[in-house]
């Protein structure tokens, strides 16, 4: 991603906050994966205490009521158990709304993403699971790999793209996701937005496109979406009836404008995605909310080609970003893209 897309995430982000730009398909959402660096002289916009305040009073979201909300000694991370053998790990407290998942099975346990990297998962799902762990990430973003250093055991797609994230992330380009303008609350004990950084790891072990990891009585079948980044997937238990869909799917805004984006994978991707429907309930996504119905992937798909077409309420946001909505339908779904023409030229 590029300085320039970095600062433009940056202030659309703060825009969000600030309460300038209401994007959401049920709520007020704030930017996904925003590769950020500091001290740029683009003047981005203030998030005032209020509005701050206001996104962070209304977290968690009123999903989480109905959730089974689990007891941990963790003040980072609330952990909600979502169907037999899966808990979710959120963090609510920085504006990411960050979601992993630990995966069980008889024999071992599958982490499927590691979360920002701010607190400690490894030590937190030590206290979930005395299974052995492995780590699967739904694709490389850094909010999505900020654990996986702590773990031997990493599964990882064999793109370009995985392993450049391999190297992880300098501090000034995440210390805003630390800063007072990113937080609902105080940070861990030895964070700080000097010292934090995306730490590096190793992909141990590679998988592909309907690879199946065994956990011991649940089998977890690979989907390679490519679209959001060219490593990314989606996790299916057929078994269960659950689909894990990383950033390809969550709500609120659907952001597909990083250079690292292709929208004709994505569009092949959500037909691909499209096509299980009819074999899952439930999906579990990576952002905002751990447990929506399948069947929003049908309306996802629709207002997706809608928006290629030109038929979405386009609306400039500036910095060269431009948002689709669909403001007709019951459950409309809202794209932040380039400025440019669609598809994007590759």
């Amino acid at each position: 991603m590029t300085t320039r897309d970095q600062k433009r995430q940056v202030k659309f982000k703060l825009a969000l906050l600030a309460g300038i730009f209401i994007s959401a398909v049920y709520y007020t959402d704030v930017m996904k994966d925003g590769h950020a660096e500091q001290g740029n002289d683009d003047g981005g916009i203030p998030v005032s205490a209020e509005s701050m305040a206001d996104f962070c009073r209304d977290l968690p979201r009123p999903e989480y009521a109905s959730l089974s909300r689990l007891n941990v000694d963790s003040d980072w991370f609330e952990v909600y158990r979502v169907a037999p053998g899966v808990t979710a790990i959120y963090e609510p407290h920085q504006w990411q709304e960050v979601i992993s998942y630990l995966i069980e099975g008889e024999q071992r346990a599958l982490l499927f993403d590691t979360g920002n990297g701010i607190g400690d998962i490894h030590a937190l799902v030590e206290g979930l699971t005395d299974k052995t762990v492995v780590v699967l990430n739904s694709h490389s973003h850094y909010d999505h790999v900020g654990g996986n250093y702590a773990y031997q055991t990493i599964y990882g797609m064999d793109t370009d793209f995985t392993k450049l994230r391999e190297a992880g992330r300098k501090n000034h380009e995440i210390a805003i996701e630390v800063s007072a303008q990113a937080l609902c609350r105080p940070l861990p004990s030895g964070v700080t937005e000097k010292n934090h950084v995306g730490r590096p790891f190793r992909v141990s072990e590679l998988i592909e496109d309907e690879s199946v990891i065994d956990l011991g009585g649940r089998k977890l079948e690979v989907m390679h979406i490519p679209g959001h980044t060219p490593d990314a997937i989606a996790l299916l238990d057929r078994e269960a009836r659950l689909l894990w869909t990383g950033d390809s799917y969550y709500s609120g805004p659907i952001w597909l404008f990083a250079d690292e984006t292709n929208l004709s994978d994505y569009a092949n991707s959500l037909q691909k995605l499209v096509a299980e429907v009819e074999n899952i309930d439930t999906l579990l996504p990576a952002h905002n909310t751990p447990w929506v119905d399948s069947s929003v992937l049908i309306d996802l798909q629709k207002d997706f080609h809608a928006m290629l077409a030109g038929k979405l309420k386009r609306t400039n946001q500036g910095d060269g970003m431009i948002e689709y909505q669909n403001e007709h339908e019951e459950r409309p779904f809202t794209f932040l893209m380039r400025d440019e023409p669609l598809p994007y030229a590759e």
